[in-house]
Protein backbone atom coordinates (compact mmCIF):
# COMPACT_ATOMS: atom_id res chain seq x y z
CA UNK A 1 0.00 0.00 0.00
CA UNK A 2 1.40 3.72 -1.47
CA UNK A 3 2.05 6.01 2.21
CA UNK A 4 0.85 9.20 3.09
CA UNK A 5 3.60 11.71 3.42
CA UNK A 6 3.10 14.97 4.67
CA UNK A 7 4.14 18.19 6.77
CA UNK A 8 3.19 18.69 10.31
CA UNK A 9 0.82 22.06 10.44
CA UNK A 10 2.64 23.30 13.61
CA UNK A 11 6.11 22.91 13.44
CA UNK A 12 6.51 21.79 9.74
CA UNK A 13 8.78 18.69 10.01
CA UNK A 14 8.00 16.05 7.94
CA UNK A 15 5.49 13.35 8.16
CA UNK A 16 5.38 9.70 6.31
CA UNK A 17 2.74 7.76 7.49
CA UNK A 18 3.30 3.52 7.77
CA UNK A 19 -0.03 2.63 6.90
CA UNK A 20 -1.80 4.16 4.79
CA UNK A 21 -5.52 3.60 5.94
CA UNK A 22 -3.94 5.42 9.22
CA UNK A 23 -6.48 8.66 9.85
CA UNK A 24 -4.40 10.45 13.46
CA UNK A 25 -0.56 10.17 14.32
CA UNK A 26 1.32 11.86 16.17
CA UNK A 27 4.01 14.19 14.81
CA UNK A 28 7.58 12.74 16.30
CA UNK A 29 9.77 16.43 16.06
CA UNK A 30 6.36 17.96 18.28
CA UNK A 31 4.28 16.11 19.97
CA UNK A 32 1.20 17.78 18.22
CA UNK A 33 -1.84 15.31 17.54
CA UNK A 34 -2.30 14.97 13.44
CA UNK A 35 -5.65 13.97 12.12
CA UNK A 36 -5.68 13.53 8.35
CA UNK A 37 -8.73 15.57 6.36
CA UNK A 38 -8.68 14.50 2.92
CA UNK A 39 -5.08 15.45 1.63
CA UNK A 40 -4.17 17.77 4.35
CA UNK A 41 -3.19 17.53 8.30
CA UNK A 42 -5.18 19.08 10.84
CA UNK A 43 -3.44 19.80 14.71
CA UNK A 44 -6.14 18.75 16.63
CA UNK A 45 -3.94 19.16 20.14
CA UNK A 46 -0.62 18.17 21.38
CA UNK A 47 0.33 14.86 23.34
CA UNK A 48 1.97 15.75 27.22
CA UNK A 49 4.90 13.68 28.82
CA UNK A 50 3.48 9.67 28.73
CA UNK A 51 3.62 8.18 31.99
CA UNK A 52 6.31 5.73 32.47
CA UNK A 53 5.71 2.09 31.84
CA UNK A 54 7.10 -1.27 31.82
CA UNK A 55 5.70 -2.65 28.76
CA UNK A 56 8.86 -4.39 26.56
CA UNK A 57 6.66 -3.64 23.64
CA UNK A 58 7.33 -0.53 21.34
CA UNK A 59 6.21 1.40 18.33
CA UNK A 60 7.93 -0.70 15.33
CA UNK A 61 7.36 -3.96 17.02
CA UNK A 62 7.13 -6.78 15.16
CA UNK A 63 5.02 -10.22 15.70
CA UNK A 64 2.76 -12.90 14.67
CA UNK A 65 -0.60 -13.87 15.34
CA UNK A 66 -2.43 -16.90 13.48
CA UNK A 67 0.30 -17.03 11.41
CA UNK A 68 0.32 -13.79 10.33
CA UNK A 69 3.06 -11.43 10.64
CA UNK A 70 2.33 -7.76 12.15
CA UNK A 71 4.06 -4.38 13.24
CA UNK A 72 2.88 -2.05 15.75
CA UNK A 73 2.12 1.39 14.63
CA UNK A 74 0.39 3.15 17.61
CA UNK A 75 -1.00 3.40 21.02
CA UNK A 76 -3.65 4.42 23.41
CA UNK A 77 -2.54 4.65 26.96
CA UNK A 78 -4.99 4.42 29.60
CA UNK A 79 -4.82 4.64 33.00
CA UNK A 80 -7.36 3.66 36.20
CA UNK A 81 -7.46 3.18 40.08
CA UNK A 82 -5.08 -0.15 39.88
CA UNK A 83 -2.52 1.21 37.46
CA UNK A 84 -2.67 1.31 33.44
CA UNK A 85 -2.70 -0.58 30.23
CA UNK A 86 -1.44 0.08 26.43
CA UNK A 87 -3.57 -0.97 23.58
CA UNK A 88 -0.61 -1.09 21.10
CA UNK A 89 -2.58 -0.64 17.28
CA UNK A 90 -1.08 -3.49 14.65
CA UNK A 91 -1.25 -3.44 11.11
CA UNK A 92 -0.85 -6.86 9.54
CA UNK A 93 1.12 -8.13 6.44
CA UNK A 94 -2.60 -7.68 4.71
CA UNK A 95 -3.30 -4.66 5.45
CA UNK A 96 -5.64 -5.19 8.25
CA UNK A 97 -5.89 -3.68 12.08
CA UNK A 98 -6.16 -5.14 15.02
CA UNK A 99 -5.00 -4.69 18.97
CA UNK A 100 -2.91 -6.01 21.34
CA UNK A 101 -3.97 -5.25 25.19
CA UNK A 102 -1.07 -4.91 27.04
CA UNK A 103 -1.54 -5.18 30.50
CA UNK A 104 0.72 -5.77 33.20
CA UNK A 105 2.12 -9.01 31.50
CA UNK A 106 -1.18 -9.53 30.03
CA UNK A 107 -1.85 -9.73 26.49
CA UNK A 108 -5.04 -10.08 24.24
CA UNK A 109 -5.43 -9.41 20.48
CA UNK A 110 -8.60 -8.50 19.41
CA UNK A 111 -10.05 -6.78 15.77
CA UNK A 112 -12.88 -4.43 15.64
CA UNK A 113 -16.34 -5.83 14.65
CA UNK A 114 -19.64 -4.83 13.89
CA UNK A 115 -21.64 -6.63 15.91
CA UNK A 116 -25.53 -8.08 14.76
CA UNK A 117 -27.24 -6.34 18.07
CA UNK A 118 -25.68 -3.23 19.92
CA UNK A 119 -23.57 -3.91 22.81
CA UNK A 120 -26.30 -2.86 26.00
CA UNK A 121 -25.92 0.69 27.35
CA UNK A 122 -23.44 0.86 30.16
CA UNK A 123 -25.88 1.70 32.83
CA UNK A 124 -27.07 -2.10 32.17
CA UNK A 125 -23.81 -3.68 32.25
CA UNK A 126 -23.22 -5.88 35.46
CA UNK A 127 -20.96 -8.15 36.35
CA UNK A 128 -21.49 -12.03 35.56
CA UNK A 129 -24.17 -11.03 32.90
CA UNK A 130 -24.04 -13.12 29.70
CA UNK A 131 -23.84 -11.86 25.96
CA UNK A 132 -23.59 -13.08 22.92
CA UNK A 133 -21.92 -11.83 19.81
CA UNK A 134 -21.29 -13.92 16.75
CA UNK A 135 -22.81 -16.73 18.27
CA UNK A 136 -20.62 -16.91 20.92
CA UNK A 137 -22.01 -16.34 24.40
CA UNK A 138 -19.24 -14.25 26.39
CA UNK A 139 -19.60 -13.34 30.46
CA UNK A 140 -18.98 -9.85 31.47
CA UNK A 141 -15.46 -10.45 33.55
CA UNK A 142 -14.46 -6.38 34.79
CA UNK A 143 -16.24 -3.18 34.38
CA UNK A 144 -13.18 -0.54 34.16
CA UNK A 145 -13.45 2.74 34.24
CA UNK A 146 -10.53 4.05 33.04
CA UNK A 147 -8.47 7.75 32.06
CA UNK A 148 -7.16 8.61 28.48
CA UNK A 149 -3.79 9.10 29.42
CA UNK A 150 -2.38 9.79 25.68
CA UNK A 151 -1.93 8.63 22.42
CA UNK A 152 1.51 7.44 19.98
CA UNK A 153 1.79 6.64 16.36
CA UNK A 154 -0.80 6.03 13.76
CA UNK A 155 -4.56 5.49 14.54
CA UNK A 156 -7.30 4.05 12.14
CA UNK A 157 -9.55 6.72 14.02
CA UNK A 158 -9.88 10.01 15.68
CA UNK A 159 -8.88 8.84 19.32
CA UNK A 160 -7.78 12.35 21.79
CA UNK A 161 -8.73 14.56 24.57
CA UNK A 162 -11.19 11.98 25.72
CA UNK A 163 -12.53 12.04 29.71
CA UNK A 164 -12.92 8.88 31.74
CA UNK A 165 -14.45 5.75 29.79
CA UNK A 166 -16.17 2.72 30.90
CA UNK A 167 -14.75 -0.43 29.50
CA UNK A 168 -16.59 -3.77 29.91
CA UNK A 169 -14.01 -7.19 29.50
CA UNK A 170 -16.18 -10.32 28.81
CA UNK A 171 -14.87 -14.01 28.23
CA UNK A 172 -16.23 -17.30 26.41
CA UNK A 173 -16.07 -20.82 27.71
CA UNK A 174 -13.97 -21.54 24.66
CA UNK A 175 -11.50 -18.78 25.64
CA UNK A 176 -12.21 -16.28 22.99
CA UNK A 177 -12.37 -12.55 24.80
CA UNK A 178 -14.57 -9.22 24.33
CA UNK A 179 -13.93 -6.04 24.98
CA UNK A 180 -16.97 -3.46 24.68
CA UNK A 181 -15.45 0.39 24.51
CA UNK A 182 -17.75 2.96 25.53
CA UNK A 183 -15.62 5.98 24.41
CA UNK A 184 -18.09 6.68 21.60
CA UNK A 185 -21.81 6.49 20.45
CA UNK A 186 -22.92 3.61 19.47
CA UNK A 187 -20.10 1.62 21.92
CA UNK A 188 -17.28 -0.19 20.24
CA UNK A 189 -16.76 -4.40 20.24
CA UNK A 190 -13.72 -5.52 19.92
CA UNK A 191 -13.26 -9.23 19.62
CA UNK A 192 -10.15 -11.60 19.81
CA UNK A 193 -8.75 -13.82 22.21
CA UNK A 194 -5.82 -13.81 24.87
CA UNK A 195 -2.55 -14.79 24.30
CA UNK A 196 0.75 -15.84 25.92
CA UNK A 197 3.69 -13.09 25.26
CA UNK A 198 6.10 -15.73 23.94
CA UNK A 199 3.52 -17.39 21.40
CA UNK A 200 3.34 -13.68 19.79
CA UNK A 201 7.15 -14.01 18.69
CA UNK A 202 7.77 -10.73 19.38
CA UNK A 203 10.97 -8.85 17.70
CA UNK A 204 12.22 -5.65 18.19
CA UNK A 205 11.49 -4.97 21.64
CA UNK A 206 11.95 -2.25 23.90
CA UNK A 207 15.40 -3.01 25.88
CA UNK A 208 15.81 -2.56 29.67
CA UNK A 209 19.12 -2.74 31.99
CA UNK A 210 20.18 -5.58 33.16
CA UNK A 211 18.39 -7.84 30.10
Amino acid sequence: MSRFHSNCPQCAGPIAFQWSSAVQTTCPHCRSILVRRDVDLERVGRVADLPPDSSPVQIATEGVFRRQAFVVVGRILYEYAQGGWNEWHLVFQDGASGWLSDAQASYAVSFLRQASATPPAASTLERGQQLTFDGHSYEVTALTRARYAGVEGELPFEYWDKEEVLFADLLSRDARFATIDYSDEPPLLFLGEAVEFEDLALKNLRRFEGW
